[in-house]
């Protein structure tokens, strides 16, 4: 026996109702706010620690605020940018700091690291070990800790010279002398693990097939570097320069122990152009003018290592 089930008719005045199709407006947005939930609390830690002080730094570099001598500070504008490009202690820190940047990351981190990459690459392995142990020890060790060992090898006294005169060659005090490429050569030693291991990573990734191929096709190890290799790690190339570049142009401590800027502000770069105006004459004002220099001398390399990486091989 079959039991059919009737809907019952509508009451008098009323007409069937008939239901509405879900709609599914809402569901994207929840979503989306389900997704941003676990990130709020970085968002909120990013704004607390980074944009908070930022623009407080922004804000100050507007004023004459002193350390000592007045008990209130004034906004002044743009005076302190004006003074700075005024300033040739300034230009000549913006000079040396571009010199330190191109010679120690972009020609000196840079090429070592991937030289360094591609021999570990076709070495035994005692010979990769030995290589990274040396080149990560000197990449781990403070800054500080580094600027005093590159102090003492660079000073008149000091293992370069000693190795000079056991050579019969000439010596000189290189610190005095050649102080900005002394800094160079100490940011490139400490600093080129990191490239290594970037290009280490990528040179890994590349597939065999495709070297083994051009190999059998008689191109040149040259030829395979420059045609193949190159091309296939751009976008780590692209990736590492941003990096240490931004890692150079904020070196401060191993600056500061090895030659405090000088002799005669021939190695002061702008972060320790930045110290000095700001803490050691209480110009905090003035410092921190220079401070968003700085920065916004960061967000161009930025830029254009972004851009970049965007064009395709």
């Amino acid at each position: 026996m079959t039991v059919v089930t009737k809907r019952p008719a509508p009451g008098p005045g009323r007409e069937p109702t008939t239901p509405r199709p879900t709609t599914h407006r809402s569901q994207p947005r929840h979503r989306s706010l389900t997704r941003a939930l676990p990130l709020s609390p970085a968002v909120v830690l990013l704004l607390l620690f980074l944009a908070g002080p930022i623009a407080y730094c922004a804000y100050i570099a507007f004023t004459d605020l002193q350390l000592t001598g007045q008990a209130e500070d004034s906004f002044v504008g743009f005076d302190n940018f004006r003074t700075a490009f005024g300033d040739e202690a300034f230009l000549n820190a913006v000079w040396l700091t571009l010199v330190f940047t191109v010679i120690s990351a972009l020609i000196g981190q840079n090429t070592l690291g991937l030289g360094l990459a591609l021999l570990m690459q076709r070495a035994s392995k005692p010979v990769r070990t030995l290589t990274g142990a040396i080149v990560i020890t000197a990449w781990v060790l403070p800054e500080v800790v580094a600027g005093f060992l590159l102090y003492a090898f660079f000073r008149r006294e000091g293992t370069l010279n000693a190795i000079l005169d056991w050579l019969q060659l000439p010596s000189q005090n290189w610190l005095f002398t050649l102080p900005i490429l002394a800094v160079s050569f100490a940011n490139v030693w400490r600093g080129t693990a990191f490239s290594m291991l970037v290009y280490s990573a990528a040179l890994g990734e590349i597939p065999k097939e495709i070297t083994e191929a051009a190999e059998v096709d008689g191109a040149g190890g040259r030829r395979r570097l420059w045609h193949i290799t190159l091309p296939m790690i751009r976008r780590s190339i692209g990736t590492n320069l941003m990096l240490i570049t931004l890692q150079t142009l904020s070196v401060f401590g191993l600056i500061w122990v090895m030659t405090r800027g000088g002799p005669g502000g021939r190695s002061q770069t702008l972060p320790l152009f930045m110290y000095e105006e700001a803490f050691q004459k209480s110009m905090i004002g003035y410092g921190t003018a220079v401070a968003l220099l700085l920065l916004l001398v960061g967000s161009l390399f930025s830029v254009v290592y972004l851009r970049l990486l965007r064009t395709e091989v």
